[in-house]
């Protein structure tokens, strides 16, 4: 029996939406207001769900608790209150998009958890705007 736990969490960070090898008109027409060279923060908004089968001896898919301190450890820790673009190795040659950010989030997680386990990745730039990872 399959189940699927769900452990929401939060980081605030900037970051500016640009390409190198493109000149500042085509990456202002491409990326509007995101491509601001101060850059732009957002309060981004994460739900990690993991699916797997019951232990037949916890009763668990996974302890809420490890998978809050794996997020903590792997997300929060590594993005909130940063430059994504500048402070955060990942995206030092990857545009920090809410698709590129919710696959860096997942190959993070994916490689702390149990190999039984599934994982989706549902990431908030803001609160009507969101993508899905599922490794997929």
């Amino acid at each position: 029996m399959k189940v699927t736990v769900h452990r929401k969490a939060h980081f605030n960070a900037a970051h500016r939406l640009y390409r190198k090898d493109w000149d500042f008109e085509k990456n202002n027409k491409v990326f509007g207001k995101c491509n601001n060279p101060h850059f732009h923060g957002h309060n981004y908004e994460l739900i990690a769900s993991v699916t797997g089968d019951i232990d037949p001896e916890t009763g668990y898919v996974i302890d809420i608790k490890v998978l809050k301190d794996m997020i903590k450890t792997e997300v929060e820790d590594a993005f909130d209150h940063k430059n994504l673009n500048e402070q955060v190795p990942e995206f030092k040659d990857l545009n920090p998009t809410a698709e590129n950010i919710s696959v860096v989030i997942w190959n993070k997680l994916k490689t702390k958890l149990n190999k039984n386990h599934d994982l989706e990745v549902t990431l908030y730039e803001t609160p009507r705007n969101f993508v899905t990872y599922k490794g997929e």
